[in-house]
């Protein structure tokens, strides 16, 4: 997939909108924090919660008082379907128990978007409904098993899968009937298991600043639950495709 083309959000009739970082930097910036955390050793991480088929682990944030989460389990379809899923678009709102809309406010190119979306009230509505407006971007990602000597590197074996990954923006529009939440950089790496190129392992790294006047513990509690169910919720969907 190509790099965004570079410059700020234009509406369709050319005016422009927000003062946004260049598309390109921006994108990459993105792309290499996510490769950042996903090469982060195993004992850095804390089990917060685990299920049959899915482990959500988490460490402290290095971007806010709040928690990095890491997400993992096997989806049951290949990679082109899985991230198509994830990814913004129209079946997204088809499965996502949490988002209740989801509107793409710009396309940079295919791949790269800025897009708003809302999410649902969560533990008996302790937690309010919340909007984001995310920069959005999704590429090609290649993984493999790396040995490293002194100037030595070699690969055992190389996976070819996507990253589907963003960021929230300042956007100053708002609606009053959301309290605004903030995703620090997050994505979804996807890759093909390597004995089973039908099945895809599906990495998540969320980092979300709900805001407002809520108890840490209940974030925590939400967060976990909500990446579990997140994963349930896409599989049934792939099921049903």
């Amino acid at each position: 997939m190509a790099e965004p083309a570079s410059g700020r959000v234009w509406t369709s009739q050319g005016k422009q909108m927000e003062d946004l970082p260049d598309a390109a930097v921006l994108a990459t910036r993105l792309k290499n924090t996510l490769i950042q955390y996903h090469s982060l050793e195993d004992d850095k991480w804390r089990v917060a919660k685990k299920m049959k088929d899915v482990t959500i682990w988490r460490k402290p944030s290095e971007e806010f008082n709040g928690y990095l989460f890491k997400a993992q389990g096997v989806i049951d379809d290949v990679v082109n379907s899985v991230i198509d899923h994830i990814r913004p678009g129209p079946c997204r709102l088809d499965w996502d128990s949490l988002m209740t809309s989801l509107d793409i406010l710009e396309y940079f190119e295919e791949n790269c978007c800025v897009m708003r979306y809302t999410t649902a009230g969560q533990l008996w509505n302790i937690i309010s409904p919340r909007e984001f407006v995310d920069f959005s971007y999704t590429v090609d990602y290649k993984e493999g098993l790396l040995s490293c000597g002194n100037c030595l590197k070699t690969f055992y074996f190389l996976k070819e899968g996507l990253l589907s990954c963003g960021i929230s923006l300042d956007w100053s529009e708002k609606r009053s009937e959301f309290v605004r939440g903030y995703n620090h950089p997050c994505g979804w790496f996807c890759v093909p298991l390597k004995d089973s190129p039908n099945r895809s392992l599906l990495t998540g790294y969320i980092q979300t600043d709900l805001r407002g006047m809520i108890p840490q513990s209940a974030v925590d509690t939400a967060m976990a639950s909500t990446l579990i169910n997140f994963y349930g919720d896409l599989q049934k969907a792939l099921q049903k495709a």
